[in-house]
């Protein structure tokens, strides 16, 4: 299918990009269709290269241009209009030029998400759609086969959260970890120990964690400033911390996962 040009901001045709700085498509907010939203080539390219079946495009011409190997044969509709009547559509000026929609196929199983995997994240309670991102970016870096998410997290498909892993998350296989804690069971029963990282003395140093758990390993993580719950610690094989200087008593999730992913994970 060829570049079908658009003129008018108010086609209706490209109503699956409209509004997006108020209208951001979650799937839980009231109204919202659920749709992936991927920003700009790289995210794109990574959009086109995952599972999830693109809907549509729309960009400038240039951006389209340089996605050309790509797009050749991808039979969706690729709108083409100028800056400015996208930025009408959109809601904003986009400076990279081009948006790509998806629907989402089926969550992964914790069985889907774990195949294969040596090393996985597991979270609880991380609701920054930034912070987020940026942990997906960082496993996909260091070689971290899958992340689960236990309650309270935030979607990894919100548009902030693929925008900031720069589309990593559409790389990295995700699923939910609906059984909480009891699902840690099902971990270790798959060989998995599990890790769960907190700044409480007697903990285990992170880099003596592997003579305590040297197969398949589960690190869990919680939320920025109150970190992983009781119940969460309880169920977990070993707490571990990441050894800092007095005063520091923690990190920002995404970096305090890239320091255990880079001593863990295969990648680091």
């Amino acid at each position: 299918m060829g570049l079908i040009h658009v003129e008018d901001s108010a086609d209706p045709r490209v109503d699956d990009f409209r509004d997006l700085s108020t209208a951001d498509r979650r799937p839980d907010r009231p109204g919202g269709r659920g749709l992936v939203i991927a920003e700009g080539t790289v995210v794109v390219s990574r959009l086109l290269a995952s599972r999830y079946p693109v809907r549509a495009l729309l960009g400038v011409r240039r951006r389209f241009d340089e996605l050309a190997g790509e797009l050749d044969g991808l039979d969706v509709p690729q709108y083409v209009t100028s800056a400015e009547v996208m930025a009408e559509v959109v809601g904003f000026h986009l400076n990279r030029g081009i948006l790509a929609v998806a629907d989402r196929p089926a969550p992964l199983t914790v069985s889907e998400v774990v195949a294969g995997a040596d090393t996985i994240a597991v979270l609880e309670g991380v609701g920054d759609h930034e912070n987020l991102g940026a942990l997906f970016r960082n496993a996909a870096a260091l070689g971290v086969g899958g992340v689960l998410l236990g309650p309270g997290c935030s979607d990894p498909l919100y548009r902030r959260s693929v925008r900031v892993s720069m589309g990593h998350v559409l790389r990295v296989p995700f699923g939910p970890l609906t059984d909480w804690p009891g699902g840690l069971d099902d971990l270790r029963a798959r060989g998995f120990s599990v890790a769960a990282f907190t700044p409480r003395p007697g903990s285990i140093p992170l880099r003596e964690l592997r003579r305590h758990a040297p197969g398949r390993v589960a690190l869990l993580f919680g939320a920025e400033g109150p970190g992983l719950t009781e119940t969460a610690l309880a169920a977990a094989d070993h707490a571990v911390r990441i050894p800092m200087p007095a005063g520091v008593d923690s990190l920002n999730i995404a970096t305090a996962a890239a320091v255990a992913f880079y001593e863990l994970a295969p990648g680091g």
